[in-house]
């Protein structure tokens, strides 16, 4: 059974990913939920601390997938990986994330941008960050990087821009199908690592 804090941020998630940051409100929140009126105010009280709770559970839940992909099938428990399996795996995970948790996505985006303007949201933002760079890292120094720092960032920026252009850039209309996310995950590895070999 979801908790309600859980089902606060949910809720707020989907709100943020049809209605846009003006769209989410608590009334708003409390409606969508089927709570009581008053249910989100009383766990988030000002419009900051519920843009917190929506960014904090987001996080949560990209965590959950992020650890999906470290499970013993996932990319990042693979030894000694090759370009192919992590273009394989990683495309798998992009183009599941694209078809089945877009709207997750687009909130992400939205709180991003907020982000921007509000330090408390930045420090969440970037904090949630570190958690995915350091595996970025090392699945490059597996890959056989010269450079893992340098490449885990080209990776997350590759990534990052599939997901942006896909979910609200001018890609949104026709999604990319997995088979092309993978190739070009490919030739992105084989890129970096090329350098390495030289």
């Amino acid at each position: 059974m979801t908790s309600r804090p859980d089902l606060i941020g949910d809720t707020a998630i989907a709100l943020l990913a049809e209605r846009g940051l003006r769209g989410l409100t608590h009334r708003a929140v409390d409606e969508a939920a089927g709570l009581p009126p008053g249910s989100t105010s009383n766990h988030a009280r000002t419009r900051g601390a519920l843009l917190e709770t929506t960014f904090a559970r987001l996080c949560r839940l990209e965590a959950e997938v992020f650890e999906d992909a470290a499970n013993p099938e996932g990319v990042l428990a693979v030894e000694n990986p090759t370009p192919e399996i992590a273009a394989d795996l990683v495309a798998t995970q992009l183009h599941d994330t694209l078809t089945l948790r877009r709207a997750p996505s687009l909130a992400r985006f939205e709180l991003a941008l907020e982000a921007t303007r509000r330090p408390e949201l930045r420090a969440i933002y970037d904090e949630a960050g570190v958690a995915f760079r350091e595996p970025a890292r090392g699945l490059m120094a597996a890959l056989g990087s010269a450079d893992p720092d340098r490449d885990g960032r080209t990776f997350i920026a590759f990534s990052e821009g599939v997901l942006f252009d896909s979910v609200a850039g001018a890609g949104n209309r026709a999604a990319l199908t997995r088979e092309e996310i993978r190739t070009g995950l490919l030739q992105l590895f084989r890129g970096m690592l090329k350098d390495a070999a030289q």
